[in-house]
């Protein structure tokens, strides 16, 4: 077994994996950690002259080029906001359809002046997919990827294990246990407003306070294949990522008809009560 951490993107990045030889699972989450060190760069609405720094400084008729995972992210996004009806909004409301996406020429061009991005819902789940991706070249199979836990990608288990366990408790150091999950080749988004009003519904302009958190997990090939309807390439903790966060939003209605309407989904939502939608077909939640 291996275990190593790694700070970027305001959160800490974890790897547990299980190789032959150690050194070699350590060597390439280090690989791993360096993508998301170049992502950061790229992605970051923080960092001056990133990709996301420059739309974000557009004004009406400009445009810029950007980088192919830049553009693998806004397309995602647009297909997600489409997806949900506007509740998953990287603009938080500012004008996400005001930007024209040129994915022929790697640029976006924006149509009106004032729209802000922030991928902070979908870039933490897009980088731990590219990690994977790089511990698979690496033939490290058996691993489990996350993101401050709120974006997690599970790739086969430990030898002899069913899955690896995940929980879904209640937002706090001593929180309750809601649901225990044993996951294999799955992705799990989490969203909540325990650490503040960071989620802003871009519908009415205002924090999310209705909802403590979300939950939404799927086959990794089942939210994969969601991305490459807007040719991205496989991202399924990304989408995950996006549906919780949507699902922070969206109606309960909502919920239920995405759920229902896509195989494999399934959706947990904390608020007044602890609402589960299991989706077509259900997995296993321990």
């Amino acid at each position: 077994m291996f275990h190593v951490q790694h700070a970027a993107m305001a959160t800490v990045f974890e790897i547990r994996g299980e190789c032959r030889d150690p050194d070699v699972g350590r060597q390439a989450a280090r690989a791993a950690f360096a993508v998301v060190d170049r992502l950061e760069q790229t992605l970051s609405r923080f960092i001056e002259n990133s990709d996301i720094s420059r739309i974000n400084h557009l004004a009406a008729g400009e445009s810029t080029i950007v980088g192919y995972e830049t553009l693998q992210c806004l397309q995602l996004a647009r297909l997600m906001y489409g997806q949900t009806a506007a509740a998953f909004d990287i603009s938080l409301g500012t004008g996400f359809e005001n930007l024209e996406i040129v994915p022929e020429e790697f640029r976006v061009v924006a149509r009106a002046a004032g729209v802000r991005l922030d991928l902070g819902a979908i870039g933490k789940g897009y980088a731990v997919d590219r990690m994977a991706d790089v511990l698979e070249d690496w033939e490290v199979s058996r691993a489990l990827i996350h993101a401050g836990a709120s974006s997690v990608l599970a790739l086969d288990p430990k030898a002899g294990e069913e899955g690896w366990p995940l929980t879904l408790s209640e937002p706090g150091h001593n929180g309750r246990v809601l649901a225990k999950l044993s996951a294999r080749q799955c992705a799990l988004g989490a969203s909540g407003i325990s650490k503040g009003d960071h989620i802003v519904n871009g519908l009415v302009g205002e924090p999310v306070r209705s909802r403590t958190a979300a939950w939404v997990w799927a086959p990794r090939r089942v939210l994969a294949d969601l991305g490459r309807r807007a040719g991205v390439d496989a991202s399924a903790a990304a989408v995950a990522d996006a549906l919780s966060t949507a699902f922070m939003i969206s109606s309960i209605d909502a919920i239920e008809a995405y759920c229902q309407s896509h195989d494999g989904i399934e959706a947990w939502i904390l608020a007044d009560t602890f609402l589960h939608f299991p989706g077509t077909s259900p997995l296993n939640t321990g």
